[in-house]
């Protein structure tokens, strides 16, 4: 399942039913599971371990050292979960040790071409990243967020659950779950309907989640004073109880 031009490092784990393409270099201590494709002409290394089911299309970059001038060689991982597509010139960088020592994919997601996860950040599942959209450092994206192509988010900063960002998109403080976001500098547009029935919530959940935003994004009160509007007047729900968490916890505070 190894194409002969194939490079194969030292200490390298591969399982015998993933395929790797031709011209590809797998370097040294990469961990690569079960089942997956791997284009030709991709480069895995560093301290990576990927699970399984997962299609790395051509000239992806997996592994390669952060792009952080505070990086001197420490022992560092990246960590990618089961199911994922990542599309060609796509670029992943490991943690640094002054981040989590880590940078983690979840399962399922979607990175389309030229996308970049930088060093430690954290992705959950289901998210799609479109062309060229970009991690800074220590960036979380939530479960099912879609990021639009060519957007840019600020190291340090979160994107809900279900948050939709439009493309070109600069975000640099924190988007709170199931809110469309969009502008050269990030402003809150609504919420995103359509994606939250996709994911089969229903009216009522809907209709609470569009409360909750209005009560935070219309009503002019402080954050503090919305939060408790929002404990009186609608059911608390998960889905309300994550948009409140997200908001009292954003450390960068949250795109009004």
């Amino acid at each position: 399942m190894i194409d002969k031009t194939a490079i194969i490092g030292e200490n390298v784990i591969i399982d015998d039913s993933t395929e790797i393409g031709p011209y590809c270099i797998i370097k040294d201590n990469v961990k690569i599971g079960k089942n997956n494709k791997i284009a030709s002409h991709v480069v895995i290394e560093g301290n990576t371990e990927i699970g399984d089911d997962n299609k790395i299309f051509q000239f992806a970059s997996i592994g390669s050292i952060p792009q952080d001038l505070k990086y001197k060689g420490e022992d560092t991982k990246l960590l990618i979960g089961n199911n994922n597509i990542i599309r060609e010139y796509a670029t992943f960088n490991p943690g640094t040790v002054t981040g989590n020592h880590i940078t983690v994919v979840g399962d399922f997601n979607l990175f389309m071409m030229s996308t970049h996860v930088a060093h430690d950040c954290i992705i959950g599942n289901h998210a799609i990243l479109a062309n060229h959209a970009t991690l800074a450092g220590h960036v979380e994206i939530q479960d099912f967020a879609i990021l639009g192509g060519l957007c840019a988010i600020h190291q340090f900063t979160k994107i809900g659950e279900s948050a939709l960002i439009s493309g070109g998109t600069m975000v640099v403080q924190d988007i709170p779950p199931y809110l469309i976001t969009s502008g050269d500098r990030a402003k809150i547009y609504g919420i995103n309907k359509i994606g939250l029935e996709r994911r089969g919530f229903s009216k009522e959940e809907v209709e609470n989640v569009k409360k909750a935003y209005k009560i935070v994004y219309r009503s002019k009160l402080t954050i503090k004073n919305a939060i408790a509007q929002i404990q009186n007047e609608i059911d608390i729900s998960p889905i309300i109880e994550k948009f409140i968490e997200f908001i009292l916890n954003s450390k960068r505070g949250i795109t009004r």
